[in-house]
């Protein structure tokens, strides 16, 4: 298949600064940085260069999740009541871990997709310095209304997520990082991946960069100091590589709980659906691909994993409004050639 990923970024209206993983049963056939990590320093994005990756980590807490279930120690039919007693007395009972996951809970949410546009807004009068664990966001969003029955429809949901979060902390014993990072990074072998404090990154991290209005900042004040449950961990194309291996070849989760995780659970529109911490795209009756992606100020991401040619690509960004058009964009030209090569096989 001959992609000509020059030809997709460099496009006028929305100049790229990240990096590019694309290959192929897990083999890369094109890694690239571009811009800058650092403006102030001028330090240029690399392929090492860890990026944050915003709400394209809610993944690896759907993960941790079916790793406790597979342990016994859950069920996704387990009622979050039963889980956190006492903790969300106005949230309806019949609320599950199912539902959590995908996002149809119809708990309220502290930043509301649905109705706000502006992440960074939160943090005007909450000081975001303060947020370094799950039980932090409870005074955001725990003493609201619900704002449907449980099941009754997708909405996406950052809450259900930082519930997740509290719910793996409860039943290990540990903070949601840590579970994580030893658990799904250590194992898949995602050397240059955690949750690193905004005020203490480690070498190879690009800070997160905002236009304003002409003029970039970064985005220290505007995201949480340290990411979590339903976002904000930092990783490197190749660490979403072997991340994806990992699940795919079996070494996070068993066949049986993988499957789970990967099978359309719930619908958002006729072409996109749910799993479980993933989004699924059908096309002609099939799965064209699984992604996550994920978007903050300063951030954007997208990796994608095509099942039909085991095409792999992670895009990640410093900068927002570049990932998603740049994923769009490989989507078109991999459908394409798809489509092309299932019309000469059956021509044969």
């Amino acid at each position: 298949m001959n992609i000509n990923i020059e030809d997709i970024v460099n496009q006028p209206e929305q100049p790229f600064s990240g990096s590019i993983w694309i290959g192929s049963g897990g083999q890369a056939s094109f890694e690239m940085g571009y811009g800058f990590a650092n403006r102030n320093e001028m330090i240029r994005n690399t392929p090492l260069t860890r990026f944050g990756v915003a709400s394209g980590s809610k993944i690896f807490t759907a993960v941790a999740i079916c790793q406790l279930a597979e342990k016994g120690l859950l069920r996704f039919d387990t009622l979050l009541k039963d889980c956190l007693e006492g903790t969300f007395p106005d949230f309806d009972p019949a609320i599950t871990i199912h539902h959590l996951l995908t996002h149809s809970s119809g708990i309220p949410d502290y930043f509301d997709e649905e109705t706000m546009s502006d992440y960074g807004e939160l943090w005007r009068l909450v000081p975001m310095y303060g947020f370094t664990s799950p039980a932090h966001f409870l005074p955001l969003f725990k003493d609201k209304r619900m704002k449907f029955a449980p099941g009754e429809r997708f909405s996406y949901s950052n809450a259900g997520y930082i519930v997740l979060g509290l719910i793996i902390e409860k039943v290990t014993g540990i903070s949601f990082q840590r579970y994580v990072e030893e658990n799904i990074f250590r194992v898949s072998g995602m050397k240059d991946s955690g949750y690193f404090r905004l005020d203490q990154l480690p070498e190879r991290t690009a800070h997160g960069y905002i236009d304003n209005d002409g003029e970039w900042k970064t985005n220290i004040y505007s995201i949480p100091v340290i990411g979590g449950a339903d976002g904000g961990a930092f990783t490197t194309g190749q660490d979403m590589n072997r991340f994806w291996g990992a699940l795919m070849e079996y070494r996070l989760l068993s066949r049986d709980y993988t499957e789970i995780l990967l099978s359309p659970q719930i619908k958002q529109n006729e072409h996109i659906h749910y799993g479980y911490g993933v989004w699924i795209v059908v096309k002609q009756q099939r799965i064209f691909k699984y992604f996550v992606m994920g978007s903050d100020p300063g951030v954007e991401m997208h990796s994608s994993v095509y099942p039909k040619t085991r095409m792999r690509a992670h895009i990640l960004a410093n900068v927002e409004h570049s990932a998603g058009m740049i994923a769009r964009r490989l989507d078109e030209v991999i459908f394409s050639s798809e489509n092309e090569e299932h019309a000469e096989q059956s021509q044969l």
